[in-house]
């Protein structure tokens, strides 16, 4: 019933190109797309699959879960974050305000934001993802606070 809580969060990354050096002697600047950059389908249904355990898991925001149809909830935020990182378009999902009011009214928060952005943030870090496409993300999820928490 819930979006995941940072689904949009990571909108303003649907154009985010980073640089990245190939195996010649010479240092190129090659234009990549997160989705790429991270392995494509595969590989952002793996991340997802790795944050939803720790969601899951974690006592702190779980509750937001119960009941929830996981896969078809894992199936919408690959989807997202295949637009999201610059892969092909496939999510039609609801905007942040509409996704999360009814949470919000239920007491969805700051502290529950944070658990949420923590275990994106680990995610990425644990698969390896460099450390400035990590800030980067933490940035777009970061400006997704207010929309999230119906603060606009």
């Amino acid at each position: 019933q819930s979006a995941f809580l940072t689904q949009a969060c990571l909108a303003t990354t649907l154009s985010f190109t980073a640089t990245h050096k190939t195996t010649n002697t010479q240092t190129t600047h090659e234009m990549a797309t997160v989705y790429e950059q991270l392995g494509g389908a595969a590989a952002v249904e793996a991340a997802v699959d790795i944050f939803y355990n720790k969601v899951i898991a974690d006592p702190r925001i779980s509750h937001w879960f119960e009941g929830m149809d996981m896969t078809a909830q894992r199936k919408k935020q690959s989807a997202f974050l295949t637009q999201a990182f610059g892969g092909p378009a496939a999510y039609s999902g609801k905007d942040m305000v509409a996704a999360h009011t009814k949470l919000v009214e239920k007491g969805l928060g700051d502290m529950d934001f944070d658990a949420v952005a923590e275990h994106l943030r680990t995610t990425l870090e644990g698969l390896g993802v460099a450390p400035e496409l990590v800030a980067t993300v933490g940035k777009a999820v970061e400006s997704m606070r207010a929309p999230v928490l119906n603060r606009v």
